[in-house]
């Protein structure tokens, strides 16, 4: 394989045929589950060739053709991938648009493919497909366009979709975020500081047969300073704006471990980036607008993290930080640094590399760095919701819409002092179970917790009262009133037991455990 990657392929009239072809061999995610077998699938998607290699080598199917060409990047005769093509009056026009549009490039008489060209599945099962570097290329070029990794699909699980006007990816890369956006917004835009990058979006678009995106080179917000403060009367700003920026702390100078790779370094000091991102995402967000990050924050000696972070909320917005990793420095340095390919070059220059990244986080007095998510809605609200939270353990993805009601309870939560809280009635959420908790055989159990099996998998250890209102709450009676009637059950005093219910009823809303009717 070339070490140099080949110019992308253009998002011409070509993609279309192309994709009727992958549609017919089957080159699609279930196909390829298929060919491969379940090992050698996720041994792909980690950037492991081998096992794909051994699975397809005695295989000369249409989707093993095309595996070999597209995913294991090799070079295959010309005459096997026309015959890996569909027959009749299109095979003709689809090599040669193949060829024409530089999806492959022809050496004597074998052909090449100019980039990874990798089946998707889209939101609702669709058969996409995108394209990139291949994963060969990682480090070795400082433009390379990575393709789907378990960031894209975490970003994308993520994304509240719900029809949109106008969406902003910012900082698209291979333009997966962009592809799963066009199924809800009218129009989409896409930006990048990297050229190759917009022309990896835009075939991706064309060869899924997506609605073409509004492809804009620049960095940051720049290319879209004309929906700062809604532009044309609000008519520019965006609804949505989702982004997997590059924003991995590296230190200031390039060169050091692979510094200065554009898919993941970008170019400010620190978290800066992300910073920035978040801070002046609210000026080009519609009223009700959302955005929605991926992002990696420095843990500072003498700060509290979740203080450091949330001061980056802009004015007027809603948020919710959830930091899911943690890495102390050595193992962050260490990650990127394997990431770039450094731990393969000479010795000395590694540990000059890695001297270097832990020189830069000892000058900014950083001794960890987390990794999480963060949501903002600009509310306009006087009194904004900002929740920072540690959640390191699993939750079920698609989040969109768990993360869409998450805000909605916190508008309640805002708009209900403790008396309205008793007075609403409640319904207990789908999928939350009680479980009782004890040694075997005793006549009661020491612990009552209360379980989602959806969401944000949240645990939650109730006493005997409010175990029983969560038990009871279908919507008919107010919280207020099935207190009493506990109260009256237990024979304690149903003023001590209402006064208080609002510290932990509270929680119950706010983490989805309980929904208010209303």
């Amino acid at each position: 394989m070339s070490t140099t990657p080949l110019p992308p392929p253009a998002a011409g009239p070509g993609a279309s045929l192309l994709r009727g072809a992958l549609l017919a061999a089957s080159f699609t995610p279930d196909g390829l589950l298929d060919l491969l077998g379940a090992p050698a699938y996720a041994a792909l998607a980690r950037g492991e060739t081998v096992p794909a290699r051994r699975a397809t080598r005695e295989a000369d199917t249409p989707a093993a053709v095309l595996t070999r060409l597209f995913l294991l990047r090799l070079p295959v005769p010309l005459a096997r991938v026309r015959h890996a093509l569909p027959s009749g009056a299109t095979r003709d026009a689809t090599l040669d648009a193949a060829l024409g549009d530089g999806w492959l490039v022809r050496d004597g008489d074998e052909v090449r493919a100019t980039a990874d060209v990798r089946p998707y599945a889209g939101d609702d099962g669709q058969d996409w497909w995108i394209v990139s570097d291949a994963l060969g290329h990682r480090g070795e070029a400082r433009d390379i366009v990575l393709g789907v990794g378990g960031a894209s699909t975490t970003l994308a699980g993520l994304t509240i979709r719900r029809p949109a006007r106008r969406v902003l990816d910012l900082g698209t890369g291979c333009g997966v975020q962009a592809l799963h956006a066009t199924r809800h917004a009218d129009r989409v835009t896409a930006t990048d500081v990297n050229p190759r990058a917009l022309r990896m979006a835009a075939a991706t678009l064309a060869l899924s047969g997506a609605p073409a995106a509004d492809l804009r080179e620049g960095s940051l917000f720049e290319p879209v300073k004309d929906a700062r403060d809604g532009g044309d009367g609000g008519e520019n700003a965006y609804d949505l704006i989702v982004s997997n920026p590059p924003f991995v702390i590296s230190p200031a100078r390039a060169g050091h471990g692979g510094g200065g790779l554009t898919y993941r370094d970008g170019g400010l000091a620190g978290d800066e980036l992300c910073r920035t991102v978040v801070g002046e995402s609210a000026a080009h967000l519609a009223d009700g607008g959302w955005c929605q990050i991926l992002a990696n924050w420095q843990q500072v000696d003498g700060e509290d993290w979740r203080e450091r972070v949330a001061a980056w909320v802009p004015p007027g917005c809603d948020a919710w930080i959830v930091r899911r990793e943690e890495q102390d420095v050595t193992q962050y340095t260490e990650l990127w640094l394997r990431d770039a390919g450094a731990h393969r070059g000479e010795q000395a220059a590694y540990e000059e590399a890695y001297a270097a990244w832990l020189d830069e986080f000892a000058a900014r007095r950083t001794h960890a760095v987390g990794f999480g998510w963060i949501t903002l809605r600009k509310s306009g609200a006087g009194r904004p919701s900002v929740v920072v939270e540690d959640w390191p353990h699993p939750v079920e993805q698609p989040l969109g819409e768990t993360i869409r009601a998450h805000f909605a309870r916190q508008d309640f939560l805002r708009s209900h002092d403790d008396a309205a809280l008793l007075r609403t009635r409640y319904v207990l959420a789908d999928g939350v179970v009680q479980e009782q908790l004890g040694a075997p055989g005793a006549e009661d159990p020491e612990h009552v917790v209360l379980r989602q099996r959806h969401g944000m998998l949240r645990a939650r250890a109730m006493d005997t009262v409010g175990a029983g209102l969560a038990g009871s709450c279908d919507g008919t009676l107010t919280a207020g009133t099935i207190l009493d009637a506990i109260a009256r059950l237990l024979d304690v005093d149903p003023v001590a037991v209402r006064s208080g219910a609002p510290e932990w009823l509270r929680p119950l809303v706010e983490q989805g455990f309980l929904i208010p009717r209303e």
